[in-house]
This record gives structure tokens, C-alpha cells and sequence, in this order.
């Protein structure tokens, strides 16, 4: 897809509500891809730039971060579109609606979204199913999984023990988000001692179901930007002590440094987009140091330029993932991403 065309239809979709536009684009691409026309669309095939990362063989290292598809139902479009691994979710054990709308806005100028969603989501179960359903991806697949907005954070553990069950089968990798800004006293769970906790029951979990299935799936965990050098410390010597698999850093932050003028920064919830690039890059460096090579790091926040991506990867992270910087960029930032990345960053 060229720039001129994705700018076009860029300009449409802005003039509805973010939410409603998103709905439209994710029902758009489901069509496209059914009709098999989005090979068309794109105009090139996915870059080829292999790299095995946690065991698993990633056909390029660009990735989609978990939020764009939280349904769990439009992964095969996003594959035509270019990238080597898509995360689906967040999800929850239970059928979730979020937070009151509006809850989703562009600060157009700066390239940034504010979101207060709140994990809405069809819950594991829908979720799982229509991963089944419509796949057809040869790429990556990670599935996002968190706690239901009504658990306690004292049962917590119980949400995401049954969505890691519940998600075996289909995803190539799960992610633990226990970092969304969105959900009352989640964060919570980001403290040490409780990381330490759930991250160890996690792990059992992981070795009791590979051992039943005979297949093993990595565990990440989905970090905030917005945390000290000590609580990153903290944390990375957790990670390494109950041997994570692999690290994303980072999630939206609750700063709006860069949005200040902005008429929505005084909306509530997390800011993705361009103002996070610099945050989310100092925090990804700052558990590269801390982990020394041990564990693997997708880096994502604030990506809008081929070369950001490259930045990430050379800071320390194997992969990267887009979410915001898709959004006002297009296809078009996918191609170029993983095309520089190949070129500047040899595997």
C-alpha cells in the first residue's frame, strides 16, 4: 500500500470517533483478507529477515503489539500486512466491557492516542475460538492474557493461571500484562514481591502443561515505562531468578510529557504514540543493562519511523512491535521497519 493511499484513507477514518474507526478499519481488513485482496493492497510480500528469539522462529522481527486486536480475530489480515508476529488480547478470563466511552483519543498533531479502555475484550474462551477460526497466519502468534477487572488483586493469580490454560493450545507465546495503567490497582502486581509470586506459579503452571502436552510455550511479561531505577532493578533480578522467557517493554505510560497543549491530556488512562519513543526507550536500555543478554526484550513504544525501530533493536531488544505509530503510518511503517531493521541490524 503506498503513502498516498493509506494517507487517503487515513483522512476518512479520522473524521469518525477513534473507537468507531478502528472497528470499521479491523471489520475492513477482515473483508480485504476473505476476499484475498489485501495482497493486492499491500503492494510487496513481508520482508524476510528470520531470527529465532525464545525458541521461536520469527519470520521478520516486526511485530503488532497487543491492543490493536482484542478480539483475537483479524490475525490473518494483519499478517498479509506485513508482520512477523501479531499479539492478540488483552484477555481475560471473563467476557470484560471496559470503561465508559469515550475512552479513546488522537493528539493528531503529536502522534499520540490516550486510551482509557479498560481491557474490554469477548473474554479467553470467544477469544481462543476465533483465534481457531481465522488464523491462516505463518507468522508468530503471542496472546495477551490479564486479570478480570472485578478480581482482587489477592486472587489475581487464579485469572491468569486459567487464561494460560485456556490460551496453550493457539499461542505461540503469552504475555503477562500486569502493567496496563487502565485497571484500578493492577500495577500493583508490578511490585516486586508480587511479580516474584505470580511470575513462580506461572512458571509451575508452564512446566506442568508441557509436560502434558509436549510442547513448550514462552512466558513474557509486559512492563511500564513509568517506574524507578530501583524498581527496575527489582524486577529484572525477579525475572532472572524465575527464568522469564522473554520481556516487552514498554506499555503506555500515565505521563503526558509531549501532549501537554494537547486538548485531551487531561483525559485520564495511557498515552502511546511518538512522546513515549524517548520514555519507553530509556526503560527498554535500562533492563537491557540490568539482564545482560539473558533475557530477551521486544521493544515497543513510540515507533513512527523505520529508523526508531532500528534504535530499538540496537538499545537491546531482539524485536520490535507498532501499535500507535501503525496507526497514523500505515502498512507502509511495517515494510520500511523490518526492511531497515534487515539491512542495519544483521540477525
Amino acid at each position: 500500500m503506498s503513502p498516498y493511499l493509506y494517507n487517503l484513507a487515513k483522512k476518512m477514518l479520522f473524521c469518525l470517533d477513534p473507537e468507531t474507526a478502528h472497528k470499521l478499519t479491523l471489520a475492513g481488513l477482515r473483508t480485504a483478507e476473505h476476499l484475498r485482496l489485501l495482497p493486492a493492497l499491500t503492494g510487496s510480500k513481508p520482508v524476510n529477515d528470520p531470527v529465532t528469539v525464545m525458541g521461536l522462529k520469527f519470520p521478520n522481527r516486526v511485530g503488532l503489539a497487543a491492543g490493536m486486536d482484542k478480539e483475537a480475530n483479524t490475525v490473518a489480515a494483519f499478517g498479509h500486512l506485513g508482520f512477523g508476529f501479531v499479539e492478540v488480547g488483552t484477555l481475560t478470563p471473563r467476557p470484560q466491557p471496559g470503561n465508559p466511552k469515550p475512552r479513546l483519543f488522537r493528539c493528531i498533531p503529536q502522534q499520540a492516542i490516550i486510551n482509557h479502555m479498560g481491557i474490554n475484550n469477548p473474554g479467553v474462551d470467544e477469544g481462543v475460538e476465533n483465534i481457531r477460526r481465522t488464523r491462516r497466519f505463518n507468522g508468530v502468534l503471542g496472546v495477551n492474557i490479564s486479570k478480570n477487572k472485578v478480581t482482587p488483586n489477592a486472587e489475581a493469580h487464579q485469572d491468569y493461571l486459567a487464561c494460560l490454560r485456556a490460551v496453550w493450545d493457539v499461542a505461540d507465546y503469552v504475555a503477562i500484562n500486569f502493567s496496563c495503567p487502565n485497571v484500578p490497582n493492577l500495577q500493583d502486581l508490578a511490585k516486586a514481591d508480587s511479580a516474584a509470586d505470580l511470575l513462580s506459579l506461572m512458571k509451575s503452571e508452564q512446566a506442568n502443561l508441557s509436560n502434558d502436552t509436549g510442547r513448550y510455550v514462552p512466558l513474557v511479561m509486559k512492563v511500564s515505562p513509568d517506574m524507578s531505577e530501583a524498581q527496575i532493578r527489582d524486577l529484572a533480578h525477579v525475572f532472572q531468578d524465575c527464568q522469564l522467557d522473554g520481556l516487552i517493554c514498554s506499555n503506555t505510560t500515565t505521563t503526558r510529557i509531549g501532549v501537554e497543549d494537547s486538548p485531551h491530556a487531561s483525559q485520564s488512562g495511557g498515552m502511546s504514540g511518538k512522546p513515549l519513543y524517548n520514555r519507553a526507550n530509556e526503560t527498554l536500555a535500562a533492563f537491557a543493562q540490568e539482564l545482560n543478554g539473558s533475557i530477551p526484550i521486544i521493544g515497543v513504544g513510540g515507533i513512527t519511523t523505520a529508523e526508531d525501530a532500528v534504535n530499538k533493536i540496537k538499545a537491546g531488544a531482539s524485536l520490535v512491535q507498532l501499535y500507535s505509530g501503525f496507526i497514523y503510518n500505515g502498512p507502509p511503517l511495517v515494510q520500511a521497519a523490518a526492511q531497515a531493521i534487515r539491512e542495519q541490524c544483521p540477525a
